[in-house]
């Protein structure tokens, strides 16, 4: 048999190989090399995937293994790659390193860059120069801290991260791993991308240009700049103080104590060995034991830090330096942020007496003033608002600082009388302290006020407050404690339990009684609620069970008002009909429609358009206030400046209630609008919400996003199905991405298009060139569905033109051949209806249902469908992708990407929730190669944020750049 030549793609990923260092003068230029123990050559990263400029032939390298009880040299097939060019493929590693196959030593070093990276990140990086002469970056100086990292990283590098022999005729030997883990986040440091804004103390271009330059007249200057990074010493100041007043207080007026600071050195090697430097001047044991080099090393370090800090000049013109006399002011500016943090920098530090407390720390109290009669969580209630008159926005609470110097409390009085003195020697009752004087003016500016209590259950549920840009913590005490504790755990259940309601016929699962309890919790409190369980586990039911508990209390009983989409208004009747059924229920659609006569306990269902065109009238009840109003599918709000989010805004309740699937689709701004309209008021206006969390948490801030959470949680109960204990009897979901050639048809369209609107964007900008993206998009999404489709013809043939529709048939055909009932999505109604005539000239039985289809016509089709009378259910994404209960089926076909999760799992949802018996097989098409390909990693990488914050979708693409636009939409070669 003729021998066979591997793809490329059979080649084993870089990942999967040894990764060893090889260090180069200067370290940027140093390389990481791949290889694999099998011997076969790995596979090359194509030219811009993982920083690769072009692609790049293995070479032959010699490295050591293991034979028997030796270690031999062996040549075997490498692939080289410059530092910055290896830095994706072994942080990724790193982050694969659970996954098989991912080998060891190539996750080592991608640890090792992320601990470089890290450093970078922090300005811990100086100039200096390679032995070379090379300009080079490099890290430092490191803290304590670092120091540990690194001799943890070194001591976890396994063997073959290291083994490549040392060059000479003698025995064979590695490099030891200390000096190569230094020299490879040295040239991490120096393979990043250099910026002219790099320091050119030494009036030249060196340091910031990529080229390296040869610059050995600098040798003396990068040595000072570099000096006690490799220093077997380190230096801190201690500081004495002299002549303290004795706790009686008898010490003269005239009498003030003196501060000095005495210079130490301690051994980089040994941590238990330090000494006063005038040792090391002298010929005692101690200056023999830190070696004739100390000396030198510490005046080196000296020069730093007195660069960094004047007050330490003196130190360098003392025959011995030893100690330093320190006026105040020195003292004070010891005590502050800046000068700690430029001696840190170079790795000094500074010792305070012990028993001197030296920081004065302040923190929020908030609570109800001395008026207030504690009556108020649930106390009397405003007409119309359901809100207890302390809950209420305009509301007062107190909120008062608290300060103390240690753990010794600190009142008003006192805080005066340190602000006054001026210094940082203080007497604090029968203590003297040492206190930031800068502290205790910035202190003494924050006064106690009056707020309101939304503004108070923002501070105590995030747990601080922001004071001059400082992050304070928050303390409540009173009732608003007692509340902050009901509200911190949104599923804390009574005690005991409260019972479902005795109208409801239905046994509530464990997860839904959670919820009741949840919900009936808040709207008694007069807060509002988000119940974000994942479709179909039974937010309906859920809320049907509210309505009847509520009508149990005078205080809380009233008509219950539902607005929801149109296609749910069928469900939603037919749900209470079967849950309550003596609770009276009507539509408010369509002709005839009113609200007169309403009984205390009703239901009354309506759309979001009808509910925008009748605002006036639903606010007055039929004269009567509602007891509470919910919205179903409340993503329908989440812009609130369109007029259905005002409308709704109009209507006054009890309580409100927001039902959703999906709080946020796009972005944070729309939890803002649910949240906003069930509990006004509470997250503050948009753009301050904006400022102060979303902004911050959409781009990466794990604070802002912690403490975001930390806010609304209380208010959004969300449960996945996927959660342990919420529902167990669901069966198993697969979904499988099903990538598909396209025609030569196909092809030929998807690149001319391309070809003609990225020169019709050149030079554009704004609206227009948005306008252009959008157009170009669309465009290239009909293509991969179907040339029909894009070319709008009313009678084109539709067989053997897609690769889609090909696919499609081939599924449907296993399908519908094993009984099987499907759900086909779409987002575009026009393919929906190719669809329903292509498969009609097959003899498959559908339906189709879209945004026209008339409300009585959906509930028939769902009926229809749910009783096997059509197998193949043809949906438009936006019209059918929420509310409906299709669990008959158990394949999804999702023809095309909605380029959202979200919105995705939520069509799915149709078919996997509670009553489903069937494993349900999804089913993703996908053209490869295409930008349906790129957006369907894009997904993969973005689905586990789907739940907190996606990208705008098709509206983010639009803001791209020419070339990253046409990265994203050429058709790779090997799509056709």
């Amino acid at each position: 048999m003729a021998e066979t030549l591997a793809s490329p793609s059979s080649l084993p990923r870089l990942t999967h190989c040894v990764a060893v260092f090889l260090p180069a003068d200067p370290p940027r230029r140093s390389r990481v090399a791949f290889w694999h123990p099998d011997g076969v050559p790995p596979r090359s990263p194509a030219p811009g995937q993982d920083g690769a400029s072009h692609p790049r032939e293995p070479a032959s390298l010699t490295v050591l293994v293991p034979d028997g009880p030796d270690v031999t040299a062996q040549a075997v097939p490498a692939l080289c790659l410059p530092v910055h060019e290896a830095l994706p493929v072994l942080t990724r590693a790193y982050a694969a390193r659970q996954e098989d196959g991912v080998d060891g030593a190539a996750a080592f070093w991608g640890a090792a860059a992320l601990q470089a990276l890290r450093l970078v990140a922090r300005g811990r990086v100086l100039p200096g120069l390679s032995p070379a002469g090379y300009d080079a970056w490099r890290l430092g100086p490191l803290t304590e801290d670092d120091a540990s990292a690194v001799a943890e990283l070194v001591a976890a590098m396994p063997p073959s991260a290291h083994a490549v022999p040392l060059p000479g005729d003698g025995p064979l030997r590695m490099p030891a791993p200390d000096p190569l883990a230094r020299a490879f986040l040295d040239a991490v440091a120096d393979a990043l991308p250099r910026t002219p804004a790099a320091p050119l103390a030494t009036g030249t271009h060196a340091f910031t240009g990529d080229v390296p330059s040869t610059v050995p007249e600098l040798r003396a200057w990068a040595s000072e700049m570099t000096a006690g990074i490799d220093a077997a010493v380190r230096l801190s100041l201690r500081i004495e103080v002299d002549g303290l007043p004795t706790s009686s207080g008898t010490t003269a007026p005239s009498e003030r104590p003196s501060f000095r600071g005495v210079l130490q050195v301690r051994s980089s090697a040994d941590s238990t060995a330090i000494a006063d430097a005038a040792e090391l001047w002298g010929t005692s044991p101690t200056a023999r034991r830190f070696g004739p080099e100390a000396r030198a090393q510490v005046l080196l370090t000296l020069r730093r830090a007195a660069a960094a800090w004047e007050a330490l000049s003196p130190l360098l013109s003392a025959a011995v330096p030893d100690t330093i006399e320190l006026a105040e002011d020195d003292v004070a500016e010891l005590l502050g942020v800046r000068v700690p943090r430029a001696l840190a920098a170079i790795g000094m530090q500074v010792h305070w007496p012990r028993g001197i407390a030296r920081s004065l720390t302040s923190r929020a109290v908030i609570g109800p003033g001395e008026k207030q009669d504690g009556r108020a969580v649930g106390g009397q209630r405003r007409e119309g608002c359901g809100l207890p008159s302390v809950l209420s926005p305009d509301a007062l609470l107190r909120f008062d600082w608290r300060f103390a110097v240690g753990d010794q409390q600190v009142t008003r009085e006192e805080l005066d009388q340190l602000a006054e003195s001026g210094r940082p020697l203080v007497r604090l009752r029968d203590q003297w302290v040492l206190i930031d004087p800068e502290q205790v003016r910035t202190a003494r500016q924050r006064e106690d006020r009056e707020v309101g209590t939304l503004e108070a259950l923002d501070a105590v549920l995030t747990g601080a407050t922001e004071d001059g840009g400082q992050q304070l913590e928050v303390e409540a005490t009173g009732w608003l404690e007692t509340l902050r504790e009901r509200l911190s755990d949104p599923e804390r259940r009574e005690e005991p339990p409260l019972p479902p309601p005795a109208g409801l016929h239905a046994t509530l699962r464990d997860y839904q009684l959670r919820g009741l309890d949840w919900l009936h919790r808040m709207t008694s409190l007069g807060l509002g609620g988000c119940l974000a369980d994942d479709m179909g586990l039974g937010k309906t039911l859920t809320l049907i069970a509210l309505h009847l508990r509520r009508q149990e209390s005078l205080d809380t009983a009233g008509p219950t008002l539902v607005v929801c989409p149109a296609s749910l208004l069928g469900n939603w009747q037919r749900e209470i009909e079967r849950f309550a059924p003596a609770t009276p229920v009507r539509r408010y659609h369509g002709q005839g429609r009113s609200v007169e006569g309403l009984a205390e306990d009703e239901f009354v269902l309506t759309t979001y358009g009808t509910m925008r065109l009748d605002a006036a009238a639903l606010s007055s009840g039929g004269g009567r206030a509602w007891g509470m109003v919910a919205a179903d599918e409340a993503q329908h709000v989440k812009n609130p400046f369109a007029a259905t989010a005002k409308a709704l805004r109009t209507l006054p309740a009890r309580a409100r209630v927001a039902l959703t699937g999906t709080p946020v689709e796009n972005n944070l701004s729309e939890l803002w609008s649910v949240l906003d309209w069930t509990t006004p008021g509470l997250l503050g206006r948009l753009g301050t919400f904006r400022k102060r969390y979303a902004d911050a948490a959409e781009g990466g801030d794990p604070v802002a996003a912690e403490r975001l959470a930390r806010l609304v949680r209380p208010f959004l109960l969300r449960r996945h199905k996927s959660d342990p204990g919420i529902a167990p009897e669901l069966p198993a979901k697969t979904e499988t991405d099903r990538a598909v050639a396209l025609t030569a048809e196909q092809a030929g369209l998807y690149e001319a298009v391309v070809r003609e609107s990225l020169e019709a964007l050149r030079g554009t900008d704004g609206f227009e060139r948005r306008g252009l993206v959008v157009k170009l998009l669309t465009s290239l999404k009909q293509i991969c569905n179907h040339p029909v489709q894009y070319l709008k013809e009313a009678e084109g043939g539709l067989p053997g033109r897609s690769g889609k529709l090909e696919l499609l048939d081939e599924l449907l055909d296993t399908l519908l051949a094993e009984g099987a009932s499907v759900l086909v999505f779409t987002q575009y109604v026009h393919m929906a209806r190719l669809l329903e005539r292509h498969l009609a000239s097959r003899a498959v039985a559908t339906q189709c249902l879209h945004g026209g289809t008339p409300v009585a016509r959906r509930e028939e089709m769902v009926r229809r469908f749910q009783e096997g009378a059509a197998p193949v259910f043809l949906l438009s994404l936006k019209a059918a992708g929420t509310g409906l209960n299709l669990t008959r089926a158990s394949h999804v076909i999702h023809y095309d990407r909605w380029w959202n999760p979200a919105v995705e799992a939520q069509a799915t949802d149709r078919a996997y929730r509670i009553g489903q018996t069937q494993p349900v097989q999804v089913h993703r098409l996908v053209t490869e190669g295409t930008i349906e390909d790129r957006i369907a990693e894009m997904l993969r990488r973005k689905q586990a944020l789907a739940d907190a914050v996606l990208g705008s979708g098709e509206a983010a693409l639009t803001e791209l750049t020419d070339a990253e636009l046409a990265d994203l939409v050429e058709l790779r070669k090997g799509a056709r």
